[in-house]
């Protein structure tokens, strides 16, 4: 039971990384969104005329340009619906793009879509303060994920001295399998984020 529980509890943190890190065009892309929560906290700072909601999402190198930019736009957005959305885009572009280079990441401008269905679990888990729901699906993700790699790849093993193209259908599906567990020890190791763990996978030598 304590083994088990152990490697419930490695599989959630895992998942928890890779839900939110890993998958860093969706993950990270979710703060670039209109209904991100960057630009939640921005929306949220122009409306209390307040830019702390704001400042949380930037270093302190970053902070001056974002005081900067809060205030010119305060100073324009009563001036007309039309000049209070632009300066307001202004201001989400500004404090987004800030955000996206405190991680190293490129800012490619704020878009429409709508986040994907872990990070808006994640979102909820920590609305409900609960992650008991969270925690059930990613733990069942990653089993199945795990369990139908490792089987397909054991199956073509014991085909793979039949022919040439049994043996290229298990070194496949080894592949697969092998990336799939150094991805997730990449994580593990806080490499989940920036392709470390990636680069080290496709140039490592892997058993055939």
């Amino acid at each position: 039971m304590q083994t088990r529980n152990y490697w419930r509890g490695i599989l959630f943190s895992v998942f928890c990384c890779t839900a939110l890190l890993a998958q860093g065009e969706q993950a990270f892309g979710h703060c670039d969104t209109l209904t991100g929560p960057v630009v939640l906290a921005a929306q949220e700072a122009l409306n209390k005329g307040d830019i702390a909601p704001a400042l949380k999402w930037v270093n302190h190198e970053q902070e001056k340009e974002v005081r900067e930019a809060f205030n010119k736009t305060l100073a324009v957005r009563e001036k007309g619906a039309d000049i209070k959305e632009l300066a307001d885009r202004c201001f989400y572009e500004t404090l987004v793009r800030l955000h996206r280079a405190g991680e190293g990441a490129p800012y490619t401008g704020l878009k429409h879509e709508k986040p994907g269905p872990a990070v808006t679990m994640a979102d909820e888990a920590l609305q409900k303060g609960s992650a008991a729901v969270l925690e059930k699906m990613l733990v069942k993700e990653v089993s199945d994920g795990l369990s139908s790699r490792y089987q397909a790849a054991l199956d073509k093993r014991k085909r793979s001295g039949q022919s040439v193209e049994a043996g290229r259908a298990y070194v496949e599906a080894y592949i697969e399998y092998a990336h799939y567990v150094e991805g997730i020890m990449g994580v593990i190791q806080g490499k989940g984020h920036g392709g470390e763990a990636a680069e080290k996978s496709h140039g490592h030598d892997h058993e055939t």
